[in-house]
């Protein structure tokens, strides 16, 4: 595990050992089952996980009671949700495991405190955070944009493991189509 974790943070910055070391020491590991929840609506995310081993997704309830889901998060990836994290208020989404998933996480106070005594973690996460941002945007400008026959082709094209490891409903819901019609461009 420490090894993926030093892998994945020199993949952006070059950290030495000893940061690394003083970075994982801040890391509290914490399983959750399938369908256990990370953060609820409503609830103040005062932590940032890395995803170890499984797959979550960050959902709200809209007006009519549908689910819409906004974000898979997958191994190596990030997650949280960054309004309530940044600004302590409570989060409007949840995130739930869709399989058991083990992740390390780093509350804010921590992560704030380490910023201070190594500014390369900091230069990370600003890293980390303007890639998300460009998934966002990508997802609100072009994504959304597209027929949804397209949607639904690049999302099994870009990710096909991960599309095989999520329900068919979720990945309809994500990509803002009926079941039916997610069915219907299946069997096509």
């Amino acid at each position: 595990m420490k090894e993926q974790i030093k892998k994945h943070f020199r993949r952006y910055v070059a950290f030495n050992d000893a940061e690394i070391d003083e970075i994982f020491s801040k890391l509290t590991q914490k399983t959750f089952e399938k369908k256990a929840y990370l953060l609820r609506e409503t609830q103040i995310c005062n932590k940032n996980y890395f995803i170890i081993s499984g797959l979550v997704r960050s959902f709200y309830v809209d007006n009519k009671g549908n689910e819409k889901i906004t974000q898979f998060a997958l191994e190596n990836w990030w997650v949280t949700n960054m309004e309530s994290y940044i600004k302590n208020v409570p989060s409007y989404s949840s995130i739930q495991a869709i399989e058991k998933t083990t992740v390390l996480f780093i509350d804010k106070e921590e992560l704030d405190k380490l910023y201070k005594t190594n500014p390369k973690l900091e230069r990370f996460f600003r890293m980390i955070a303007e890639n998300m941002l460009i998934a966002i945007q990508r997802r609100n400008d072009i994504y959304l944009q597209m027929k949804s026959k397209d949607r639904y082709e690049d999302l099994i094209n870009s990710f096909p493991a991960f599309a095989q490891r999520v329900p068919q409903y979720m990945i309809a819901s994500y990509l803002e189509i009926t079941p039916e019609y997610l069915s219907e461009l299946r069997k096509k």
